[in-house]
């Protein structure tokens, strides 16, 4: 067969041929796949998905349609094990999981770390979740139901229950026999925890130091003992902030006796920036989710909901303009230039909007420094103003050869972009004192701010300086 005659998609199953240079899966191996599936070729699907990571497997029914990811299941049902899931999109492991039966997705669970057991189960509903605990085996089950009794989104529902303690007295020859001769063990750990006769942790010991050190030594004498515990009630956001803070690999989750109940590793802490970062960003613009993979019917409800919103503040601002149709009435220009106006401070508005929401969520602003904060925005937004301001005079009396024009757009452009520096600081830090999430709310207050005000100046400062045609 010649060069040109070869297939797209060779049956080679090695993964780098089936992945592009940025780790993707390539289109026409997704392609060969579903092919296979809607020709009823189960065995040849199984075979080109069969060398896919975990992670990879899941991306790929991420890429299938909806209708398909119940055949693509099928064909290849015994590689969907509980770490797919568990890499899986929340949407497109919501539509797998309600195909399943309660035993099957037990089976899953009972393959997992608690927390990601937690992830798949903590979205089914109520009936459904009971029908799967009662599969799961009593030690599992047990674990599983004191993780969906705390808080979504807080430590315990982040927080594996499967590490390793020993207590202080023991030494590293203890240790080190004892992991080995206990197969249950869990198998992913950084350090080990020593606790007390309460189960109190008191300190922490690395695997590299209990490898270098001599079996006779006690484990007090090699542990750390400055360590960041984590309240099993604090959110993840916070978690995730003190993992950044202190470099943590991994952390002791306490309950709110002092008791060690768990711990939470930094490959859960990737994820959580991620969605936290991700998050913050979509709410600014009023998106939801902004998944790919969320429910149409839900995306339109809730972007619907913003845009009714802003429409309510687009009508405020326009209330501004009807205040002075007189003044526009006796100088058409106006009507031409004021959008600049509102928009430039809109713009303004949300670049400062995005840094204080980014340093409210990263604790780089608090109140020791919110003061600092909002002189440091009203210097940049009076320097920007004023050079915004000489630009937009100089063009305008450039094409319309009008200097009282020329200095009004000027001026409001300056006193809009200072309203627009200082409301993207007051209005999240005033939410934030609140306990409402700047992310959530702030974007609406201060584009109502902007508009109202580039309005107001441009058309209020036109009519005291006697503008008209």
């Amino acid at each position: 067969m010649s060069e040109l005659e070869l297939p797209e998609v060779e049956t080679d199953t090695q993964p780098e041929n089936q992945l592009d240079r940025d780790d993707h899966l390539r289109p026409e191996f997704v392609r060969a796949v579903l092919d296979a599936v809607e020709d009823g070729d189960d065995e040849a699907a199984r075979t080109l998905v069969e060398p896919l990571h975990p992670a990879d497997i899941a991306d790929l029914f991420e890429l299938t349609p909806q209708q398909d990811r119940a055949a693509l299941a099928r064909a290849v049902t015994d590689l969907l094990d509980g770490d797919v899931f568990a890499e899986m999109n929340d949407y497109v492991r919501e539509d797998l999981i309600d195909a399943l039966e309660p035993h099957q997705v037990a089976d899953l669970a009972s393959e997992l770390d608690t927390d990601d057991a937690v992830a798949i189960i903590e979205d089914m509903d109520e009936d459904e979740q009971r029908a799967v605990l009662r599969a799961l085996d009593p030690d599992d089950r047990a674990a599983i139901e004191e993780a969906l009794s705390y808080a979504e989104e807080s430590a315990g529902r982040l927080m594996q229950r499967e590490l390793i303690a020993v207590p202080e007295h023991w030494t590293v020859g203890d240790a080190i026999d004892y992991l080995r001769g206990h197969e249950e063990l869990t198998t992913d750990f950084w350090e080990i925890f020593v606790v007390d006769p309460a189960h109190k942790p008191i300190g922490t010991c690395q695997l590299s130091w209990m490898l270098r050190t001599p079996r006779g030594i006690a484990i007090a004498d090699v542990m750390k003992r400055e360590q960041t515990l984590i309240p099993v009630d604090m959110d993840q956001e916070e978690v995730a902030l003190r993992f950044q803070k202190y470099a943590l690999i991994s952390a002791a989750v306490v309950d709110h006796g002092g008791r060690l109940v768990g711990m939470i590793t930094v490959d859960d802490i990737v994820h959580i920036i991620s969605e936290e970062a991700g998050e913050d960003t979509l709410r600014l613009a009023g998106a939801g989710d902004g998944d790919i993979n969320e429910p149409i019917r839900l995306t339109v409800r809730t972007r619907f909901i913003w845009l009714v919103v802003n429409l309510g503040t687009a009508m405020v601002a326009s209330s501004v303009v009807g205040l002075f149709q007189g003044t526009i009435a006796s100088f058409a220009l106006l009507a031409v230039l004021m959008p600049i106006v509102s928009g430039m401070g809109g713009n303004a508005g949300t670049q400062t909007l995005a840094v204080v929401v980014r340093a409210l969520a990263t604790n780089q602003l608090t109140s020791s420094n919110t003061a600092r904060m909002i002189g440091r925005e009203f210097r940049i937004a009076a320097a920007n103003g004023v050079m915004l301001g000489a630009l937009i005079g100089l063009g305008t009396y450039v094409i319309f050869r009008n200097t009282d024009l020329s200095l009004v757009i000027a001026a409001a452009m300056l006193v809009n972009n200072i309203t627009a520096g200082l409301g993207g600081v007051l209005v999240p830090v005033t939410l934030d004192k609140f306990r409402i999430d700047p992310a959530v709310s702030s974007a609406v207050f201060v584009t109502t701010m902007t508009d109202t005000m580039g309005f107001f100046s441009f058309l209020g400062l036109a009519s005291l300086w006697g503008l008209h045609g």
